[in-house]
């Protein structure tokens, strides 16, 4: 065995993040030994959350795990980031069929290009159906999502969109 610290990307826009990325980083952070959050983002496009709002509401939401660390990238390819960290891999969460299928074809395309490695991991069956952008839509017509996004997120969510 390598003593070369094995390292994963978890890449996304994260606007916001759920409980479901919360399971999946967890997850991974028991396979790996430092897992970079990556989020992905496109300066052209504006979110619910500034890329630095996300970033706070992250590591407020996976503080408690010691190996993880939070980064932001713009206008790159994913690959570039495992580059650029040193990681091998990118874990995925899948919440079903349709992820998987749109998954899929990126996993072959960024190992053709790089080597790296996707991993998917299943969604908590209780948390299929949590995504960032149906949560925002929940809470900006006044449902209640507490349960499917960590506290900091749901108070950042009422205040922004309640």
């Amino acid at each position: 065995m390598t003593s070369e610290a094995r390292r994963c990307v978890c890449p996304g826009s994260y606007d916001p993040i759920t409980n479901g990325h919360v399971d999946v980083v967890t997850r991974a952070s028991r396979l790996f030994d430092e897992v970079v959050v990556a989020i992905l983002h496109n300066p052209g496009k504006q979110g619910t959350f500034t890329v630095e709002e996300r970033s706070r509401l992250i590591e407020e939401s996976l503080g408690h795990l010691p190996n993880v660390r939070v980064g932001a990238w713009a206008g790159t390819l994913v690959v570039d980031v495992c580059r650029e960290v040193g990681a091998a891999s990118m874990v995925k969460g899948l919440r079903g069929g349709t992820d998987f299928a749109y998954e899929l074809p990126m996993a072959h395309m960024n190992h053709h290009l790089t080597g790296v490695e996707t991993l998917f991991i299943a969604a908590d069956p209780t948390l299929q159906h949590v995504s960032s952008s149906l949560i925002k839509e929940v809470v900006r017509y006044g449902g209640d999502v507490s349960g499917m996004v960590p506290d900091p997120v749901l108070a950042a969510l009422r205040e922004r969109l309640g």
